[in-house]
């Protein structure tokens, strides 16, 4: 999201004391190179970059960065293994190279220079006013250029990207030709790409590890990558015959080394308890040869995505596995992204679980919240902005929660492929109280497990609201929601605890309501849809003529027709009670949208490009 509010810039300085400002700030600059030059004779430590993740397929280029929170800031530090003529490195809404924000590293062959700039809608490059990328330092070592600068969460400069929660679309371009100057720099001829991450990392304590601690990895069995883009790898693997219950306290990702670019998120599922066996597997998920029983295997246990790092419970509660009622089956699911198509690649990657037997005071559960899987919810083609809601009611709560209530600590944002945007909140008697979990770049091929910065309390009659944004703008006919990967979902699952019997709290509209729709929209048109009994709802949708008095009365539908609220136990059985027909939550009091802060700063750093003394650089 693009920032569109500037701080009241100060009264205008005389002309000295502004030209003293830009020397001051140079200069000022310049030291800073000199002396992180100097000091950093060797290469920096791990530690102080935690997170670290390749932005090409190659791995040539590898982006490292830690968060501070009191500075409200991010420090990068960017290993560029073969150097050519400069790097292009930036954020934007969704990876264009459009409308970026960016830092740009660019040599004329001679003389190599640093700045803070910007895309315009049409990919020209500008140098920005106000240079918020600050450069740290630059260095050369045997693996390559080290490159160190910091921004700021929120700079107020309209020509910025804005740093918040949730996912971020990292994009970099490298120049494989000199150039004289940052405007002649053309972007669509540029070898490039994006990568997505959560660059603000949430700042929590490690709890203590049992000392009975044990681990198990669930990983492939040195597969062979297909040689293609995109693969959904499958493998079945089992627990030992009569493993009791433990409790999981931790997972990490286990990368098969040299494939850290390729590998793009892994998932853990847990097989249904009402089979006995499940066939072995080991091949694409994708394969007519896949054994439908697998799908059965939906229960998440542990889910990475590239760029994240351990996941920890807390420490009063654990995810139950093993014991009676318990599938000893395990299905892991690994999503390759292969763009170069790579030939014989092998891989034995996976999840390695850490467990205990000392069972934590509390069983950690997994509920779904947002809308039910149905074709009633639908989207509109060529909408840029279409949100659907789904509740989970005072209602449902009230019946289904402990008197003490839950603690949500993590949570796993989903929808298909039209997904942009991803919000719960909490409510309580009306009045909003907190975000649980927002993504406001979301994308649905970056979904991960994400530890929440706070614990939030649930307790009986509040209400959890799930709002999902869509662009269908590429579409001709109407999105409805379903289980196909052209089907929509809205949904986030959120990790708590204690475990409650509530495995699902989600909605849809009345379908009463939804058939009133069809007939007035009918009424209004010209040609005919057809409301027989044995035509489906899709098709009912795929008929409509999308003018903008059908899309605005689906809308206006959505905001006020009555819900059919789906409050399940385990077994997909409702909690006992009248569930149809339910009226929307009414919100009385809105959250405040928060003002992004903006950093100090007496003078914008001068416009202009730091020098960079790398030496003549040449192509390789």
């Amino acid at each position: 999201r693009m920032q569109n509010s500037r701080s009241k810039p100060c009264s205008c300085p005389s002309l000295k004391l502004r030209e003293v400002a830009s020397m001051y700030f140079t200069l000022v600059a310049a030291f800073l190179v000199i002396l992180v030059v100097a000091l950093q004779g060797s290469a920096p430590q791990g530690s102080d970059f935690p997170y670290k993740v390749p932005l090409d397929p190659q791995g040539l280029l590898e982006l490292s960065w830690n968060v501070s929170y009191p500075q409200q800031a991010v420090h990068f530090q960017l290993l560029i293994r073969e150097l050519q003529f400069g790097l292009l490195f930036g954020m934007s809404d969704r990876g264009e190279f459009e409308n970026a924000d960016l830092a740009v590293l660019w040599s004329d062959g001679h003389n190599s220079y640093f700045g803070d700039a910007w895309s315009d809608a049409k990919g020209q490059l500008h140098m920005d006013s106000q240079q918020d990328y600050q450069l740290l330092g630059a260095r050369r070592a045997p693996e390559g250029l080290y490159l160190l600068f910091r921004r700021a969460f929120s700079t107020c400069d309209p020509k910025d990207y804005l740093i918040e929660d949730g996912t971020v679309h990292l994009i970099y371009g490298i120049l494989e030709k000199p150039v004289h100057s940052l405007q002649a720099i053309n972007i669509s001829a540029l070898h490039g790409g994006l990568q997505r991450v959560q660059l603000l990392k949430p700042n929590i304590s490690i709890p203590e590890l049992p000392r009975d601690m044990k681990t198990m990895e669930i990983t492939a069995p040195d597969v062979v990558i297909p040689s293609q883009e995109t693969t959904y790898w499958c493998y079945m693997a089992e627990l030992p015959e009569g493993f009791p219950k433990h409790h999981i306290i931790m997972y990490e990702p286990v990368v098969t080394a040299g494939n850290e670019a390729l590998v793009h998120h892994m998932e853990v599922f847990q097989c249904a308890a009402e089979f006995d066996s499940f066939p072995h597997y080991n091949g694409p998920c994708d394969s007519k040869m896949k054994p439908d029983r697998l799908n059965y295997c939906r229960h998440v246990l542990a889910a990475w995505a590239m760029g994240a790092q351990a996941f920890y419970y807390p420490e009063e509660a654990g995810l139950a596995f093993g014991g009676p009622g318990s599938s000893r089956y395990l299905r892991l699911e690994i999503h390759y992204h292969n763009p170069l198509v790579f030939k014989g690649r092998r891989d034995s990657s996976g999840i390695r679980l850490y467990y205990t037997a000392t069972l934590r005071p509390y069983d950690a559960g997994i509920m779904e919240l947002g809308l039910v899987y149905t074709p009633v919810m639908a989207i509109p083609p060529g909408e840029d902005n279409f949100t659907l809601t789904g509740y989970c009611t005072d209602k449902c709560t009230q019946l289904a929660l402990p008197p003490a209530g839950i603690r949500i600590f993590a949570s796993q944002l989903h929808t298909h492929l039209a997904g942009r945007k991803v919000v719960t909140v909490l409510s309580r008697d009306g009045r909003e109280q907190r975000v649980v979990n927002a993504d406001r770049h979301y994308s649905p091929h970056f979904q991960e497990i994400r530890m929440l910065k706070e614990v939030v309390a649930v307790f009986p009659g509040d209400e959890l609201i799930t709002t999902c944004t869509y662009n269908t703008e590429d579409r001709s006919r109407a999105t409805v929601g379903g289980f196909g990967i052209l089907e929509e979902m809205c949904v986030n699952y959120v990790h708590y605890y204690p475990q409650t019997q509530l495995e699902l709290c989600k909605s849809a509209v009345d379908p009463g309501y939804l058939h009133r729709y069809f007939s007035l929209v009918n009424r209004f048109n010209d040609e005919e849809i057809c409301m027989c009994p044995q035509v489906s709802v899709p098709q009912q949708f795929y008929s409509i003529p999308w003018n903008t008095f059908n899309r605005d009365v689906l809308k206006s539908l959505y905001s006020f027709a009555p819900i059919s609220v789906h409050c399940n136990k385990s077994s997909a059985v409702r909690f006992p009670g009248e569930w149809e027909k339910q009226p929307l939550p009414s919100i009385t009091e809105r959250l405040r949208e928060r003002v992004p802060r903006c950093p100090p700063t007496p003078e914008p750093h001068p416009a202009a490009p730091i020098p960079l003394n790398l030496g003549q650089l040449r192509r390789d």
